[in-house]
């Protein structure tokens, strides 16, 4: 008799609103500074990339990161020490420590799932400090 798992997990929806904000940053700086504005631009041009392609994957024991169909990061919540989302009013920046690393993700998948996903996760670690 074999038995099969059915591993529960949730992806998170994408959020194109900072990629976009920041190239039209981009394009109104650029009529000031010409590079500066290019600059930026490219820059929010990269995160509107990344949004496209990477995928936040919260399983019941870790967040994985995914690129496509390739898993490229594994962060088990047993590791987690804190994690935060950054500015409230219009959050951008997702922080996490982990036992022997810290990161920072820009927001570019929807800020209240992730918000609910962390707290369902990893509440502990939001607790401490």
């Amino acid at each position: 008799m074999t038995s099969s798992t059915t591993a529960t997990y949730t992806d998170l929806p994408r959020s194109y609103r900072i990629p976009l904000v920041v190239m039209g940053l981009g394009l109104l700086l650029a009529f000031g500074n010409i590079w500066l504005g290019a600059l930026v631009g490219l820059f929010g041009l990269f995160l509107l990339v990344q949004t496209r392609m990477l995928r936040l994957r919260f399983t019941d024991s870790a967040l994985d990161i995914y690129r496509g169909d390739t898993l490229i990061r594994h962060f088990p919540y047993a590791e987690w020490q804190h994690w935060e989302i950054f500015w409230e009013p219009v959050p951008v920046l997702f922080y996490f420590r982990e036992v022997n690393s810290i990161h920072f993700l820009p927001i570019i998948f929807g800020s209240s799932e992730l918000r609910t996903c962390l707290e369902t996760h990893c509440a502990t670690a939001q607790e401490e400090e």
